[in-house]
C-alpha cells in the first residue's frame, strides 16, 4: 500500500499578513465583548433597590462581604446575571444554526414557531389545570403557583414542535425555505389556541399567562441557570465541533456534499439541538424575542460567515444584549421591573430593521 505523502503549504508574507490580520480582528473583537460583558456584569449586579458599589461585589464573590450584600448577590443578582448570559449566548447560538442549516437570515426560535409552542402549553398549564393563581399580596397580586407544572407543558409543547419541524426537515422534497413557512404556520397555529384558551378564561388566570409570557430572568434560581449551563455548554461544544461543516452549507448543499458533508444529517441534529436549547429556555425563563434572529445577523456584518469566529462571536453579542435589556429592565422605572421579553422585542426589532436596510443598500 501506497503511504500518503506528507502534504507542503507554501504561505508567502504577504499572504500570512493577511490571514494575521484577519484573525487578530476576530481575536480582538472577542477581547472586547468579553470584557463588556463583565462590565456589564459588575453593574447589573450593582443595580437595584439596594447599592452596592463594585468593591462590595468583588468583596461579596470573595466571600468577605457584609451578610446582606451575600444575600442580595448570590440569591437574587448573580443568578439573574448568570441566567442573562447564559440564555443570550444559547438563543444566538441558536439562531446562528438556524439561518446557517437553512440558508435564511429570517430563522430563528421565533420564527419556527418553538417560542409559540411553549408559551400555548404554559397557558394550558397556567388556565386549563389552575397553575395561575391570585394573592393577598400587594406588591405581587398575580402569582403562578406551580411555576414546575408550566415549565414542564412550556417544554414538552415546544419539543412536539421541534419534532414536527424535524420531520419536516427530514423529508427531501421539503426544502429550507419551506420548513421556515411551516415554523410561520405553526407559530400561527399555537397563538390562536392560546387566544381561545384565554377567551373562556377568568381575567385572574389570563393575567397569570400574560406575566408568564412577557419573559421573566429573575424566575431563575441556581438549579435553573445549572441546567441551562449545562445545555448551553455541551451545545456550544457541537456545534465548534461541526463549524467545518457549516462554513461548507454556506456555499450551498451541493458544494458541501461535494466537501464529504452529510448535509441532512448535519441539518437534522443542527436544528435538534438549537431547538433543544430554544426550548429550555423558553420553558424556564418565559417567551424572550429578537435575541436568536439579530445578534448572528450583527456579528455576521461585522467578521462575516466564518463559523470558527461566527459561533462565539455570537454567543458572547447574545449575552451582552440580553444583559443590557435586563439591566435597562429593571432600571428604567425601578423599583417597577419591565418583562425583559418586550425590552428585548422594543430595541431589537428597530436594530434588525437598520440592518436590513443597511444589507439591502450594501447589495
Amino acid at each position: 500500500m501506497l503511504k500518503k505523502p506528507n502534504a507542503v503549504i507554501e504561505v508567502d508574507g504577504d499572504s500570512l499578513e493577511l490571514y494575521q490580520k484577519f484573525t487578530s480582528k476576530k481575536t480582538g473583537l472577542i477581547i472586547i465583548l468579553c470584557l463588556l460583558l463583565l462590565i456589564v456584569s459588575i453593574l447589573a449586579m450593582n443595580s437595584g433597590a439596594m447599592e452596592l458599589d463594585p468593591t462590595d461585589i468583588i468583596k461579596t464573590l470573595m466571600s468577605i462581604g457584609t451578610e446582606i450584600s451575600s444575600v442580595v448577590v448570590w440569591r437574587i443578582r448573580l443568578p439573574r446575571v448568570l441566567a442573562a448570559v447564559i440564555a443570550g449566548a444559547g438563543l444566538a447560538v441558536a439562531g446562528c444554526v438556524m439561518q446557517n442549516n437553512l440558508r435564511n437570515p429570517l430563522a430563528s426560535p421565533s420564527t419556527l414557531g418553538i417560542s409559540s409552542a411553549a408559551a400555548f402549553g404554559a397557558n394550558i398549564a397556567i388556565i386549563v389545570l389552575g397553575a395561575g393563581t391570585v394573592q393577598s399580596s400587594a406588591a405581587q397580586p398575580i402569582i403562578v403557583n406551580n411555576p414546575y407544572l408550566v415549565t414542564i407543558f412550556a417544554f414538552v409543547f415546544s419539543m412536539g414542535a421541534t419534532l414536527v419541524i424535524l420531520m419536516l426537515a427530514r423529508m427531501r422534497s421539503f426544502s429550507p425555505e419551506a420548513i421556515v413557512l411551516a415554523g410561520v404556520a405553526l407559530s400561527s397555529l399555537f397563538g390562536a389556541g392560546t387566544t381561545l384558551i384565554q377567551y373562556f378564561a377568568e381575567s385572574v388566570q389570563i393575567a397569570a399567562a400574560v406575566f408568564w409570557t412577557f419573559g421573566d430572568l429573575g424566575r431563575a434560581a441556581w438549579t435553573e441557570v445549572f441546567i441551562l449551563a449545562v445545555v448551553v455548554g455541551l451545545s456550544m461544544v457541537y456545534f465548534m465541533m461541526k463549524r467545518w461543516d457549516y462554513n461548507a452549507l454556506d456555499n450551498g448543499p451541493d458544494a458541501a456534499k461535494s466537501l464529504g458533508v452529510n448535509v441532512e444529517r448535519t441539518r437534522f441534529f443542527g436544528l435538534l439541538v438549537s431547538s433543544m436549547i430554544t426550548a429550555v429556555t423558553v420553558s424556564f425563563l418565559g417567551v424572550i424575542g429578537f435575541i436568536g434572529l439579530v445578534a448572528p445577523q450583527m456579528v455576521r456584518r461585522l467578521i462575516g460567515g466564518d463559523h470558527r469566529f461566527l459561533i462565539p462571536i455570537s454567543a458572547l453579542m447574545g449575552s451582552l444584549l440580553l444583559l443590557v435589556s435586563d439591566t435597562f429592565a429593571r432600571t428604567i422605572i425601578s423599583p417597577i421591573v419591565l418583562p425583559v421579553g418586550a425590552v428585548t422585542s422594543f430595541l431589537g426589532a428597530p436594530l434588525f430593521l437598520y440592518l436590513l436596510i443597511k444589507g439591502g443598500k450594501r447589495s
